[in-house]
C-alpha cells in the first residue's frame, strides 16, 4: 500500500472514531486559547483546564493580565509546571499585545512566534483553532504516532510536520491533528501500548 493510500485510510478511520473535534483546552477567545496552549507545555490538558479558569477569573484579557504581578500569575499556574518561565512569558506577551496589536492576538504566524513563550507548535494551534487557518501542530504525541503508523521517519517534530502536510489534504489539517491526539490518548499511548487493542496499529503492524 502506498503511503498516501495508507494516510487516506487512517484519516477516514480517525474521522469515524472521532467525528467531533472540539479543542480540549478551555477558552473563550484567541487570547485565552493562546494562554491555555502556553500553559499546556509539558502539562496535561486536564490539569490546564483545572488551573486556567482560576487565572481567567483574575485576568482574561491582556489589559487585566498586565495588572497582575508576575508572582501572582506564578502562584496560580504553579500546578502546570515551569511556572516561573510561563508567568513571565504570559505577562510579557500581554504587554506586547497591548503595545503592538491593540490588545488583540495577531492572526499571523511570524507575529505569534515572536511573542515570549510562543513557539511554532503553540502558534500553529492558535492559527488553526482560533482563526481557522490551515496548520498542522505536531507535538510529541503526534510525532510518536506518525512514526508508529509509518507515515514519517522524521527525527524531530518539524520533519514530521512537513511529512504529514504532504500526505494529508490541507483542508483536513485543523481537525486531523486533534483527531490524532484524541486517538493517541485512547488507543495508542506511549507506555502500555497494546497493539491488538489499537485499531490503526493492529492494521498496519507498526511496533515502534
Amino acid at each position: 500500500m502506498r503511503k498516501k493510500e495508507k494516510a487516506a485510510l487512517i484519516a477516514q478511520m480517525l474521522e469515524d472514531l472521532f467525528p467531533e473535534t472540539d479543542v480540549p483546552l478551555l477558552h473563550k477567545d484567541p487570547y485565552t486559547l493562546l494562554i491555555a496552549v502556553l500553559l499546556s507545555a509539558q502539562c496535561t490538558d486536564e490539569r490546564v483546564n483545572k488551573v486556567s479558569p482560576l487565572l481567567f477569573t483574575r485576568a482574561d484579557t491582556p489589559g487585566k493580565m498586565i495588572k497582575l504581578e508576575v508572582g501572582e500569575i506564578e502562584d496560580i499556574i504553579r500546578p502546570c509546571g515551569l511556572s516561573p518561565a510561563k508567568s513571565k512569558a504570559i505577562k510579557s506577551l500581554s504587554g506586547i499585545l497591548l503595545e503592538k496589536y491593540q490588545g488583540k492576538v495577531p492572526a499571523d504566524f511570524d507575529a505569534l512566534e515572536s511573542l515570549p513563550g510562543v513557539g511554532h507548535k503553540t502558534a500553529s494551534v492558535v492559527m488553526s483553532q482560533a482563526f481557522g487557518v490551515p496548520a498542522f501542530p505536531v507535538d510529541t504525541h503526534i510525532h510518536r504516532l506518525a512514526a508508529r503508523w509509518g507515515l514519517s521517519s522524521g527525527k524531530n517534530v518539524v520533519q514530521t510536520e512537513n511529512d504529514l502536510k504532504k500526505l494529508f489534504p490541507k483542508e483536513s489539517w485543523n481537525q486531523l491533528h486533534l483527531r490524532i491526539i484524541f486517538y493517541g490518548r485512547k488507543y495508542c499511548p506511549a507506555r502500555g501500548h497494546i497493539i491488538a487493542a489499537c485499531p490503526i496499529c493492529s492494521l498496519f503492524g507498526k511496533k515502534t
